[in-house]
C-alpha cells in the first residue's frame, strides 16, 4: 500500500510542475476556471496527503513485520514430558556456557643430554716428583749421592718430556717402552725423531725403503738399520 502513496506523490509533484507552468493542460480535468493558485492548491494537498499517508504505511508494515517474526530459541532443552494428549512439552531456555575453557598447559621438553665423561686427570709435577725420588732411591738405597744425581737427571729429563709436541706418537710410543725412566723416554724419543726424520727424506731405493717398512712398523730405528743394511748389500753385489 505504501507504493501506491509514494507513486502517487510522486505523480502530484510532476503534476503541480506542469500545471505551474501551463495551467490549460488540465482544463479538460477540473471544470471551472484553472489558475495558477487554484492548481497550486490542489496539487499541493494531493502531494502533502499522499507523503503522510505514505510514512503512516511505511511504518505499519514494518511493525506487522516485527510482529510476524518468531524468535529463534537456542540451546533449548526439553525438561518434563507428559504422556496426555493435549500436553506441550515445557521449554527451559538455557543459557550458552560462557566460562571459558581452561588453558592448556604447556609441557616443556628438557632434552636429555649424556654428560660428557670427565677424563681421569693426569699425575701433577708433585706427585711425579715423589715417584722419581722413590724410584732413585730404591735404585740406589743409601748411595745418596747417586740417589740425588739420578733423581735431578729424572726431573730435568721429566720437564723436558712434558714440554715437548712434536711427534706425538712417537712420545707415547717412548712413554709405553720406558714408563717413569724419564731418561730413557727422552732418550728414545730423540733418537725415534732422528731416524724418522731421516726416512722421510730418502728418495733413493724406494722398494728397499718399502720393505724395511713393512718388516719394522714404527720402529724408525730398526727401519733406517735395516735400509742401509739392505742398501749396502745390494750395492755389494
Amino acid at each position: 500500500m505504501n507504493n501506491l502513496f509514494l507513486i502517487l506523490f510522486f505523480v502530484s509533484f510532476i503534476a503541480l510542475i506542469v500545471g505551474l507552468v501551463k495551467p490549460t493542460t488540465f482544463s479538460r480535468f477540473i471544470k471551472g476556471g484553472l489558475t495558477r493558485k487554484k492548481i497550486a492548491i490542489i496539487f499541493g494537498i494531493t502531494i502533502v496527503a499522499s507523503f503522510v499517508l505514505f510514512g503512516i504505511t511505511t511504518d505499519s508494515s514494518k511493525n506487522n513485520n516485527g510482529v510476524a517474526q518468531q524468535p529463534v530459541v537456542e540451546n533449548t532443552q526439553v525438561v518434563t514430558e507428559n504422556k496426555n494428549e493435549n500436553s506441550v512439552p515445557v521449554v527451559e531456555k538455557t543459557k550458552p556456557d560462557t566460562t571459558p575453557a581452561p588453558a592448556k598447559k604447556e609441557t616443556k621438553t628438557i632434552p636429555t643430554t649424556t654428560p660428557t665423561p670427565t677424563p681421569a686427570p693426569q699425575t701433577d709435577r708433585a706427585s711425579m716428583l715423589v715417584i722419581l725420588k722413590a724410584n732413585a732411591s730404591s735404585k740406589w738405597g743409601t748411595d745418596y749421592q747417586m740417589v740425588q744425581y739420578e733423581y735431578n737427571n729424572q726431573v730435568q729429563a721429566y720437564d723436558w718430556v712434558v714440554a715437548q709436541t712434536k711427534y706425538p706418537a712417537i712420545m707415547v710410543k717412548a712413554k709405553n717402552k720406558w714408563s717413569n725412566d724419564y731418561q730413557m723416554v727422552k732418550y728414545e724419543h730423540n733418537n725415534q725423531v732422528e731416524a724418522y726424520e731421516w726416512i722421510v727424506a730418502q728418495t733413493a731405493y724406494p722398494n728397499i725403503m718399502a720393505s724395511a717398512k713393512q718388516k719394522w712398523g714404527d720402529d724408525y730405528q730398526m727401519v733406517k738399520y735395516e735400509h742401509n743394511n739392505q742398501v749396502e748389500a745390494y750395492q755389494g753385489l
